[in-house]
């Protein structure tokens, strides 16, 4: 099982930042690729970013998010952060991390981002 806890979420303009950071705990976070997710309502979660723990760091991010979003790991603090960079309304969800395929037992509590006028 993976301990993780989301924070960083909130209420922001079109076009603003926000940084997500993901703290976890366990062995299998330490070693496995890790990812954010989101659920938008209505909709089913779905992968928004992606990073693996070797060759690099390669990431990979959803279509909708790519050139915006950045997913980095900091091995020494045990967190995932995700950069969001010229939000839309549409990046509207509850953001989650979990490892890459996700673990049904590791689901956190998520963080609200919301993006508004």
């Amino acid at each position: 099982q993976v301990q993780v806890v989301e924070s960083g979420g909130g209420l922001v303009q079109p076009g603003e930042s926000l940084r997500l950071s993901c703290a976890g705990s366990g062995i299998i976070f330490s070693l496995a690729a890790m990812g954010w997710y989101r659920q938008a309502p209505g909709k089913r979660r779905e992968l928004v970013a992606s990073i693996s723990r070797g060759n690099g760091g390669r990431t990979n991010y959803a279509d909708s998010v790519k050139d915006r979003f950045t997913i980095s790991l900091d091995n020494t603090k045990n967190t995932v952060d995700l950069q969001m960079n010229s939000l839309k309304p549409e990046d509207t969800g509850v953001y989650y991390c979990n490892t890459a395929p996700a673990r049904s037992d590791s689901w956190g509590q998520g963080t609200q981002v919301t993006i508004s006028s």
